[in-house]
């Protein structure tokens, strides 16, 4: 079996805790694992690949040894997801400081968009395995 992907996500955002819903529901075979970017794990790899342990505005997915944030780290995700999620993948021919533009206007204004909670999320008894 291939090693798992490992998302890294705002744990408090909304909009993440959201979007970490939907991908678990659309990867029927557990491809990625998640872990929030505030927790002592998300900090571990964010400090592993010399990535801000503070600025919390990008998902960010490890892959192997490979390291994709902002849109085409979203783009990297939808491709291993169910149909027709998977065509989402089609935006990666958009350049990246054009797709990364737009990903960070969402990302600066999620909490006022989205909310947050004061808490991160706690995974459902069902998904718990999927947290590291």
């Amino acid at each position: 079996m291939e090693q798992n992907s490992i998302i890294l996500f705002d744990g408090i955002c909304n909009l993440c805790n959201h979007t970490v819903q939907f991908i678990i529901k659309n990867d029927p075979n557990k491809k990625f694992l998640f872990t929030s970017l505030q927790s002592d794990t998300g900090i571990e790899l964010l400090k592993k690949y010399g990535l801000s342990t503070i600025d919390f505005k990008s998902f960010i997915l490890i892959k192997g040894d490979k390291v994709y944030t902002k849109s085409t780290a979203a783009l990297k995700i939808a491709r291993q997801l169910k149909k027709p999620v998977r065509f989402l993948y089609g935006f990666i021919i958009i350049p990246k400081f054009i797709r990364d533009f737009f990903y960070s206007i969402i990302a600066s204004n999620r909490y006022r968009l989205f909310g947050k909670n004061s808490v991160c999320m706690v995974p459902s008894p069902e998904n718990i395995s999927r947290f590291i």
